[in-house]
């Protein structure tokens, strides 16, 4: 068990499909190598995102082509994905695994962290006393961003939508976007939306919230409380439709049911943002960005399970500005002090010792839990 010194930490290749980010940049290297700690970092994990072995080199990393060697001799992995099933036999009892988990969607990864007893940390799951979710934001505001980016494609004909322009031009009517959930992903897509001139119409249950909508965007959008019958009527007039339901750490509940896409014009598009933690929409399967899309009930879905992924330049420096004081204070500190330490870091652990410790995973599978 580490508790200070030197860490030894990883960089690991994201292996899963269309995945290009890395969770550690150059800089970043260098900042824990600074502190005496080492960094290793697996050979082509940065060049999706720009970043050549040479950069890493260059800021006194060590590059490895051999995973095995990499897993067996560090005690922190920093990653940017969930590991997948390929990797799991690389990890061991109590290294740190410090990256994106959404466990509650995923109960084969669960159950292996806890097999193995790794000490893993969820971006998604650290959180401020103001309910922020600080890892997660960065990528919240990319997803929501790039919704209406890729709705808008596929609302074009030759990729299976009705034919729509979301702006609109002058004497025709602008396209409908209805944004269910109206956090940090819906705020996003709604900006985004706007500036395409569509109409727009967010749902959310947070009265405070929808008031934060009216009060930024005025009459440009319509703001509504999220019952079954605005969720229902909205969807019903919908050219574009996004899912942006979050519940930290749990599944997301399937606001948006197949009896809705029955109401919808064939060729409308749904973007399912809460995909990675099981999809707010009925008719969501995980899909990815070399074959994205499906259609149900006429409705076109895209259900990316890594949406940043397309932008890895972006995402991997909106990422890593915010997750390299956390995993700073792990490698100063040690897991357990570094979470005394920042309280936000430890609603972000998920499994330790063998023990499941998040309560919104625990409920996903009827699973026992401690608390810290």
């Amino acid at each position: 068990m580490f508790y200070g010194g030197q860490m030894k930490i990883a960089v690991i290749k994201e292996i899963k499909k269309q995945e290009y980010r890395v969770g550690l940049t150059p800089s970043g290297a260098a900042e824990y190598i600074q502190k005496g700690h080492s960094v290793v970092v697996e050979h082509n994990a940065g060049v999706g995102s720009g970043f050549s072995d040479e950069k890493y080199l260059k800021n006194g990393c060590k590059i490895e082509s051999d995973k095995s060697r990499i897993f067996a001799e560090s005690e922190m992995i920093i990653k940017v994905k969930e590991p997948v099933p390929e990797e799991y036999s690389f990890f061991r009892e109590g290294q740190i695994l410090f990256t994106y988990l959404h466990l509650a969607a995923d109960r084969p990864l669960t159950d292996m962290l806890l097999e193995r007893k790794v000490n893993s940390i969820a971006y998604e799951t650290i959180c401020e006393k103001d309910g922020s979710l600080p890892l997660l934001k960065p990528m919240s505001e990319i997803a929501g961003r790039l919704s209406i980016q890729e709705g808008a494609k596929y609302l074009e004909k030759p990729f299976g939508g009705k034919g729509i322009l979301l702006g609109g031009v002058p004497g025709i009517r602008r396209g409908k976007v209805v944004i269910v959930g109206g956090g940090v992903a819906g705020a996003n897509a709604c900006r985004m939306a706007v500036g395409l001139g569509a109409q727009v119409t967010v749902l959310d249950i947070s009265a405070r919230r929808l008031a934060w909508f009216d009060d930024t965007f005025h009459t440009a959008v319509t703001a509504l409380y999220a019952t079954e019958t605005n969720i229902s009527e909205s969807l019903g007039d919908a050219d574009l439709a996004i899912g942006a339901v979050l519940i930290p750490g749990a599944r997301a509940p399937k606001l948006i049911r197949r009896e809705h896409l029955k109401k919808m014009q064939p060729g409308s598009v749904i973007v399912d943002i809460a995909v990675d933690q099981g999809g707010c929409c009925e008719t969501t399967r995980p899909t990815t960005h070399t074959d994205p899309v499906f259609t149900e009930e006429g409705i076109v879905h895209y259900c990316v399970a890594n949406m940043p992924g397309a932008v890895p330049m972006s995402s991997t420096l909106a990422l890593t500005s915010v997750t390299g004081t956390f995993g700073m204070c792990i490698a100063e500190k040690g897991l357990e002090k570094a979470a005394e330490f920042m309280p936000a870091l430890k609603t972000g652990i998920n499994t330790y010792k063998g023990t499941l410790i998040n309560t919104q995973v625990a409920a996903a599978f009827n699973l026992p839990y401690v608390s810290l």
